[in-house]
C-alpha cells in the first residue's frame, strides 16, 4: 500500500523553477523574434507594393499624359474649393 506522501505532489525545487523560468524565457524570445520576422516581411511586402503602384501611374502618366494632366488639375480644383469651403465657416 502506497503512503500518503508518496501521493502527495512533492514542492518545486529551485532548480525546476529555474528551469521552468528559462524554458517560458525561450518561449517568449521565440515568439518576439518571429513576430519581428513577419513585420519585416509585411514592411518588404508593402515597399515591393508601393514601388509597383508607381511603376504603373509612371506608366499610365507616359501613355495619357493630357488626360493625367485633367485629372491632376480636377483633384486641385477639388482640393481647393474644400480648403476654400472649410476656412470660410470659421
Amino acid at each position: 500500500m502506497a503512503m500518503a506522501s508518496e501521493l502527495l505532489p512533492k514542492p518545486a525545487t529551485v532548480d525546476d523553477v529555474l528551469r521552468e523560468v528559462s524554458r517560458i524565457r525561450t518561449v517568449i524570445s521565440d515568439a518576439v523574434d518571429d513576430g519581428v520576422r513577419s513585420a519585416l516581411r509585411a514592411v518588404d511586402q508593402g515597399r515591393d507594393a508601393a514601388e509597383d503602384a508607381i511603376k504603373d501611374v509612371k506608366k499610365a502618366i507616359h501613355k495619357n499624359p493630357l488626360q493625367s494632366l485633367g485629372i491632376v488639375f480636377a483633384v486641385g480644383v477639388v482640393a481647393g474649393s474644400l480648403i476654400a469651403w472649410m476656412s470660410s465657416r470659421r
